[in-house]
């Protein structure tokens, strides 16, 4: 091999040395960052100490544009960068002494005090532990689902999630009361127990969600509708139960018709109910089965029943027939429909929302208006800040703001009209609120989280005050549960360092990641690298994450995933947890899910990350110095 000229040498020295100084210029820099927050630090519980280190050395590394220099010493066949986040003075340090040993200087390997790479993973391993529990078996990855009602009542479906691969049970507070949770979580340990599975039970706080408010009442009916293929033939019938006012529906009906309890008694299979529905079409029923509470019906028309609907029921060879009237129906869901172009106003009194009054040419004469469900908002929205509906269907600006009403201009819908209901999300992506994270009913319901649940997840957390908050108040119960700040704002991403070192005084706590509220905020194009920054951070941090929302719903819902559904699950890997919501599939889909992350374990590596300046760390840093000087001040 030919020797290098003394030039050539010379140049390669001075590129290396080149390199050195930028290694160096981060190192002190992570430092010097270290010194300057020290105060922070000292803040969290000693077991995230140098987790909490070690994530203001990389905020300090992000500061920089390290991409031509991650190149640069790819060049030279070396690669530290490419996982960096869980170790990053140990990194720096050890590309330090490499660089050194090209040009024949003694090199000094690391300090003792950083962590290396085996230590962060147990410190990561350690804390996943603390708040999911052991390991599940072969796969390295939890997987938290979603508890649907039913499992207050029926304890085989928790059995059956369990037995799938369950090893958390979500309950979200937002729905149901405490004696469906308390038996939900009855269900859960009696289960756990049973099949010697750990599981563990977190519980969501509700938070401040934004909601439209109800909408008025439409006509008290129900629509029948069998299935049918694209050509109109009908390729099921629809199944009706017929039963008592108040009775229990099963989950397989498609329609549930509230009768005489006497008059249903009498029913026999093979009887035929016939009525005229409220358009004058002549239908029937036809009875298939007898059951104790009720009797199951099969319908092949389309077709409209209203309260006070006359049944005629005749048996075969009209040897008997008696005749009964519908009792009190649910009303109709209505919605308003709104087009681009078109006005919404959102209002603070809970006046029930009706759709826009027209005159005889079609023209406006009063504007459709819904109610919001959190009043607090009008204080603090602004004209010219952006409004979304029903997870991002619908956008709007907000052109007039008064303390008790928005006059919100249409821009998004589809060129059709889009259906807003009651009940549906309202985003506010560029608007700040004053009003605090926790809500009454939060304060309400944590008395019976704390006491019944390992894990509370902190809903909508945006700040640092959000979480000093929500800890003091779970100081006063006495309890110390495992945390988990879901961060589903834009606002709460922009803070995520804060929040994590303010949070990091609770031993077991973790990050979810709340993928349908913060892409709606943040933007669709933007949700790919907002999810790849936040396990960034919670890598660096040694913060276990949740991978949440919309994972395998295809799956779940239609029991039939779709190819970008199997990607994303098989991604998801990545997380310590990924949360699976309810649908009718979901134990179909714990075992593909649980499938596909023993074997994304088996091949799963690490692939080098470039990393540019990250905005994000220069902005965090700014907002604790500001911080400092305001509490100087005070």
């Amino acid at each position: 091999m030919p020797c290098q000229s003394p030039s050539a040498m010379k140049i390669k020295n001075n590129e290396i040395l080149k390199l050195l100084d930028d290694v160096e210029t981060i190192i002190n820099s992570a430092k010097e960052f270290e010194k300057k927050y020290l105060k922070i630090i000292e803040k969290v519980n000693p077991d995230h100490t140098k987790s909490a280190i070690n994530l203001i050395h990389y905020l300090a590394l992000r500061k920089h544009d390290i991409s031509k220099l991650q190149e640069k010493l790819a060049d030279y066949g070396l690669n530290p960068f490419g996982h960096i986040e869980p170790h990053v003075m140990r990194s720096l340090l050890l590309t330090k002494a490499m660089l050194q040993s090209l040009i024949g200087e003694e090199a000094n390997l690391a300090e003792p005090k950083s962590l290396s790479a085996k230590r962060s993973r147990k410190l990561l391993n350690r804390n996943t532990i603390l708040l999911f529990g052991k390991k599940p078996g072969k796969r390295r990855t939890r997987i938290m689902v979603t508890l649907p009602a039913e499992a207050a009542t029926d304890s085989k479906i928790v059995e059956k999630f369990l037995r799938s691969g369950m090893n958390c049970a979500r309950i979200n507070c937002a729905h149901d009361d405490p004696e469906h949770w308390a038996k939900m979580i009855q269900h859960v340990k009696e289960g756990s127990l049973r099949l010697k599975k750990e599981c563990r039970i977190s519980m969501d706080l509700a938070g401040p969600k934004f909601r439209t408010g109800k909408m008025s009442s439409g006509p008290k009916a129900i629509h029948i509708r069998p299935d049918r293929d694209k050509l109109g033939n009908i390729t099921k019938p629809a199944k009706i139960w017929l039963t008592h006012p108040g009775g229990d529906i099963p989950a397989k009906a498609d329609i549930a018709i509230p009768v005489d309890s006497l008059w249903v008694q009498n029913i026999k299979k093979g009887d035929i109910i016939e009525f005229e529905d409220s358009r004058g079409k002549f239908c029937r029923f036809e009875v298939v089965k007898k059951q104790r509470d009720g009797r199951w019906a099969t319908c092949y028309d389309s077709t409209y029943i209203t309260t006070g609907t006359e049944f005629i029921l005749k048996r075969k060879n009209n040897t008997y027939e008696s005749m009964v009237t519908v009792g009190e129906l649910l009303p109709l869901e209505q919605w308003i429909t709104v087009k681009p172009g078109d006005f919404l106003v959102l209002h603070k009194n809970l006046q029930e929302g009706e759709p826009a009054v027209l005159d005889e040419n079609g023209s406006v004469m009063k504007p459709a208006h819904i109610s919001c469900e959190m009043p607090e908002i009008f204080a603090d929205v602004k004209a010219g800040e952006s409004v979304l509906f029903d997870d991002g269907k619908i956008e709007g600006i907000i052109e007039k703001a008064n303390p008790h009403e928005l006059k919100i201009l249409i821009t998004e819908a589809k060129p059709g009209g889009s259906k807003l209901k009651g009940e549906r999300g309202i985003n506010f992506p560029n608007s700040s609120f004053s009003f605090s994270g926790l809500t009454n009913k939060d304060i309400h319901d944590m008395d019976f989280v704390v006491e019944n649940a390992d894990i509370v997840n902190v809903s909508f957390v945006n700040d640092p005050h959000d979480v000093s908050q929500f800890l003091e108040r779970l100081k006063k119960t006495g309890k110390s549960p495992g945390v988990i700040l879901k961060i589903e704002t834009k606002k709460g991403f922009q803070n995520l360092p804060l929040i994590l070192l303010e949070a990091m005084q609770v031993k077991a706590m973790g990050v979810m990641i709340a993928r349908g509220d913060l892409a709606v905020e943040a933007g669709w194009n933007n949700m790919a690298k907002l999810q790849e920054e936040i396990l960034r951070i919670c890598e660096a941090a040694h913060i276990p994450d949740v991978w949440a929302t919309q994972v395998l719903e295809g799956m779940s819902k239609k029991g039939i995933p779709s190819r970008a559904e199997l990607t994303d699950a098989g991604m998801s890997q990545r997380a310590e947890c990924v949360m699976l919501n309810k649908g009718p599939h979901i134990t179909k889909t714990i075992k593909l899910l649980d499938k596909i992350l023993r074997k994304m374990q088996e091949i799963n590596k690490k692939k080098e990350n470039i990393l540019p300046p990250q905005q994000l760390a220069d902005q965090l840093f700014l907002q604790i110095e500001t911080e400092k000087k305001g509490s100087k001040k005070s």
